[in-house]
């Protein structure tokens, strides 16, 4: 099978020529990120991900909204905080928007803190796996009765459905006993950060022992950014002149703006930072600079072409299907990736039957 490539909108101010230099021309704006999302169309991604932000940048829900229409094969990855909004009208919205995009879009299930509410661990991810669950009756056309410790809901079928009156795909990451066990339960596709690729099977094996103890068969994600050239110096030499203007504190600074700054993927991430080379490589191709200045996914693959392509075949043999990949500036490292790599894959669109949501 084909595995489905996609890319990524800085939505949150999550965009620079130099990280930790905010450059007023790449702020999250509705210009700006429509420019990046219409290249990746253009270019032929099969997807791209609105991630969601509450400081930073602008609405995800409403930019899909103002987006849609304007795509023409590419489907959207949006971002969904569970708890943000109540399940009834977290569902209107996101049939209303597949509708928009003639039954493109896919889900991702987001479970951080909401300002001015924290939950532990496990009671979060607890909430989320419940509101997976009655999102997916509700998205798949079915009435709801359903009384759990987070969500209590009694009501019809609803009338708005998505295109093919089924629920779109539920994409959900998180490294934490209860992440992985909410995972198992509700996730179709279960994303990883960077890793060596021996810490990717690992996790991929305890995945998939905890889903099929539940009944249910997980697909993997790969969400990375991307630095490619036309040979491997010159993508070092980008990689480098990336955190020319970093200095420590504002790297800091930026890593703990994120509602997920302590959690248990952003730590492991960080684990990967100590380990690396005195240039930030902790493999050959995998360069954890990009962490030095932002929460969450920390590594791109660094190199030119052949090399980057071969990267990606490896972690294909791993058992990745769907890479979501970034690069700084975004919409110039897009154009990159495309001309350069996306033209060596075997890339489509992830369509299978989900299993349903385990509560």
């Amino acid at each position: 099978m084909p595995s489905e490539v996609s890319w990524f909108s800085a939505l949150c101010d999550d965009d620079y020529e130099f990280l930790g230099s905010p450059d007023p021309e790449l702020h999250s704006s509705w210009e700006h990120c429509r420019n990046i999302v219409l290249t990746a169309d253009r270019y032929g991604f099969d997807n791209v991900l609105l991630p969601s932000g509450y400081a930073l940048g602008i609405d995800n829900v409403a930019f899909a909204a103002g987006i849609a229409p304007m795509l023409a094969t590419s489907r959207l990855l949006l971002a969904v905080r569970c708890g943000e909004l109540v399940a009834p009208q977290m569902a209107r919205q996101l049939a209303t928007i597949d509708q928009m995009l003639q039954g493109r879009l896919t889900i991702n299930i987001i479970s951080s803190d909401i300002p001015g509410q924290q939950l532990e661990s496990e009671p979060r991810y607890r909430r989320s796996t419940e509101i997976m669950f009655v999102l997916r009756e509700l998205l798949n056309g079915n009435g709801v009765d359903f009384q759990g410790d987070f969500v209590n809901l009694q009501i019809d079928p609803p009338r708005i459905r998505t295109v093919s009156g089924r629920s779109p795909l539920f994409y959900f990451g998180g490294l934490s006993p209860a992440a992985r066990d909410c995972a198992a339960a509700g996730a179709d596709v279960f994303l990883m950060w960077p890793d060596r690729t021996e810490r990717v099977l690992e996790v991929k094996q305890d995945m998939d022992q905890r889903a099929a103890a539940k009944g249910r068969k997980l697909r993997y994600g790969w969400r990375s950014h991307v630095i490619v050239r036309e040979t491997e110096t010159e993508a070092r030499a980008a990689a480098s002149r990336l955190l020319s203007k970093l200095d420590d504190v504002t790297g800091q600074e930026i890593r703990q703006r994120s509602l997920d700054s302590a959690s248990a993927g952003v730590a492991r991430q960080a684990e990967l930072r100590e380990g690396s080379d005195d240039d930030g490589y902790v493999e050959r191709h995998l360069w954890t600079g990009v962490g030095r200045a932002r929460s969450g996914a920390g590594a791109a693959i660094v190199g030119d072409p052949d090399q980057v392509a071969a990267k990606i075949r490896e972690l294909e043999a791993s058992g990745i299907e769907a890479f979501i990949l970034s690069g700084y500036p975004h919409q110039a490292e897009c154009d990159l990736f495309a001309r350069h790599v996306l033209p060596q894959l075997d890339h489509g669109p992830l369509m299978f039957e989900p299993d349903p949501v385990v509560v």
